[in-house]
């Protein structure tokens, strides 16, 4: 059995809190729009960590890191890419890479509105965990906490902060 901390849309500046929502989490995986090098090798020093780069990332971290990350964790093949739409209307290139590669979990984030739900079209379980930073229009920080058991997908935790309540990082 695996714990998974997931978080997105980070855009340089990880809520001191989360650090507790995730303290007995074996990794993080994180959907992109990561701000800067600092925010991953601050997040790797804490825990294990997988990514893909954003939209917002620079170079640097285009070159350290992949834009599509496909593996198997347990018995449940994971796809992570930063945008792909939502179900109900993926963009063309999910479409493709989710017709490739036949996810179990299809892992996103840049919307920064958290949203999980099954998408019986594929067979596969959708999660966006919306945005943990205080960059966007949202009004609210978020991250999903689960845990990976065989095929199995299951305690899904919401951890949500209002951004106001980040004071002095708010930028309003």
């Amino acid at each position: 059995m695996k714990k998974i901390g997931l978080l997105s849309d980070s855009h340089g500046f990880i809520p001191p809190q989360l650090y507790d929502f995730f303290v007995d989490c074996d990794e993080l995986w994180h959907a992109g729009d990561w701000g800067n090098v600092q925010t991953y090798d601050q997040l790797s020093a804490f825990k294990p960590i997988k990514g893909v780069w954003g939209n917002i990332d620079g170079q640097e971290l285009r070159l350290s890191m992949k834009e599509t990350l496909v593996f198997q964790i347990e018995e449940v093949k994971v796809l992570i890419h930063h945008i792909i739409g939502h179900p109900q209307k993926y963009n063309a290139r999910a479409e493709e890479l989710i017709r490739q590669h036949q996810p179990d979990l299809l892992v996103c984030g840049h919307s920064h509105i958290l949203k999980v739900m099954r998408d019986e079209k594929h067979h596969l379980m959708y999660f966006n965990p919306g945005a943990c930073g205080i960059k966007g229009f949202h009004q609210k920080s978020t991250a999903l906490r689960f845990k990976i058991e065989g095929k199995r997908l299951f305690d899904l935790e919401v951890w949500e902060i209002s951004r106001s309540s980040l004071s002095p990082f708010f930028e309003g």
